[in-house]
């Protein structure tokens, strides 16, 4: 076999990589390991978009009731109703888990949030979320990667992502480890096995780039691997967690926690495209609403200490059409609600400018507007959370000015 494409399978190269391109990668180039900002950034990505408008419920809206017969969420207080949050939005039954944090003030929401692109396109949505650039296609590197350009330490190992590959959000020139999603995470590789490792690093033991980006990968996987050991040595004797993404969670939190060089995470979750028998406070979106709150509460909980200094975003590409569709579900939108959680969150508040659910008040006479770009929202937890100045957020959003501050940290 040859060396470059042993290399791709063991995952010892990302997609950005100088070396090779890589379905299951762990590091790209970097230079020498530093000690890092002890401020956390996590990205939640909610792949397929998810309908903000039953997650977070407008139960003061008469229009919501009258759009969606079948698929509302009561009113609180009565049965299987909202959770009241401010006395006018609620939050999905199926979320009681992240209530605690929305009392503790650790947890808030920004309404008709989102990209300013219209486009209702899943791909092109996610990618231009991702790129950071809405409307522009041509941007090659995602805004976390440029993030990790400006505050990076230049190790191999400081911004992680769970999944099979790097997301869009993170593809650039900087280096980004990669660990499986689900029981994936601990499988042996052929480069674990004493006498591979010992022959590559033999052979990988010039000073050039190619030499470079195989030790940056063995050197990443390594410290990984030694966390995610010792993480399982305390699990409660091997029992499986309910669900993929809470498993996934508490892995990244305990990475975060158990090495400080690690600033950024990314998690993806599919699943919320939601055409057909979407249900309302039972059905299908409830109980994948239900796993997704048990992951961010399992994920807050395993950061414990770490929690003060992390912030973490869930966003989605769109969100959804305001009235039901004739198949009990909801069709592709535009503005959606975007989630903050974090030890420094300014919660307990629902952000943003609600325009309420009248005709006249929604983009195209069908969708909540886009009152708020997702942009400001990050670009004020990167101001705030991260430090980062003026030049630096520009570097991040290149040729993006801030409509608005949004202070939700």
């Amino acid at each position: 076999m040859h060396r470059r494409r042993f290399l791709q399978q063991t995952g010892l190269f990302t997609a950005s990589s100088i070396a090779a391109i890589a379905p299951h990668g762990w590091v790209a180039k970097s230079g020498v390991a530093q000690m890092a900002n002890p401020k956390r950034l996590i990205v939640v990505f909610l792949r397929g978009a998810v309908d903000g408008l039953n997650v977070v419920v407008p139960y003061r809206e008469t229009a919501y009731y009258e759009d969606r017969p079948r698929i509302a969420i009561p009113q609180p207080g009565q049965a299987r109703g909202a959770l009241d949050l401010d006395g006018q939005f609620g939050l999905h039954p199926a979320l009681e888990s992240l209530m605690p944090l929305w009392k503790q003030g650790k947890l808030a929401f920004v309404n008709s949030c989102g990209s300013p692109d219209a486009t209702r396109s899943h791909f092109d949505a996610q990618d231009y979320m991702e790129s950071g650039t809405p409307g522009t296609k041509s941007t090659q590197d995602g805004w976390m990667n440029r993030l990790l350009g400006v505050i990076s330490g230049r190790n191999p190992i400081q911004a992680v992502n769970i999944g099979a590959t790097t997301p869009r959000i993170l593809v650039g020139r900087m280096p980004v480890a990669t660990l499986a999603s689900g029981r994936g995470a601990t499988k042996q590789l052929p480069i674990d096995r004493p006498p591979v490792a010992a022959a590559f690093d033999k052979l990988y033991n010039r000073q050039d780039q190619l030499g470079q980006a195989y030790r940056e990968g063995r050197e990443a996987r390594q410290a990984l691997m030694g966390d995610l050991n010792a993480e399982m040595d305390m699990a409660n004797n091997g029992a499986a967690l309910p669900t993929v993404f809470v498993n996934d969670a508490r892995r990244l939190a305990r990475v975060m926690v158990r090495d400080r060089r690690v600033e950024l995470g990314f998690l993806a979750v599919g699943g919320w495209d939601t055409h057909v028998n979407q249900g309302g406070s039972r059905g299908p979106l409830a109980n994948r609403l239900q796993a997704l709150g048990r992951g961010l509460a399992a994920l807050q909980q395993e950061l414990g200490s770490t929690f003060a200094d992390t912030t973490i975003l869930v966003m989605s590409e769109f969100g959804r059409t305001v009235r039901e569709n004739g198949n009990g579900g909801t069709d592709h939108g535009h503005g959606n609600v975007l989630w903050v959680i974090g030890g420094n969150v300014k919660g307990g508040k629902v952000y943003g400018n609600w325009r309420g659910l009248a005709t006249d008040q929604l983009y195209q006479g069908r969708d909540l507007p886009v009152t708020t770009d997702f942009r400001d929202v990050v670009v004020s937890v990167l101001e705030r959370q991260m430090k980062l100045d003026a030049a630096k957020l520009t570097q991040v959003f290149p040729g993006y000015t801030p409509g608005q501050k949004i202070a939700v940290v």
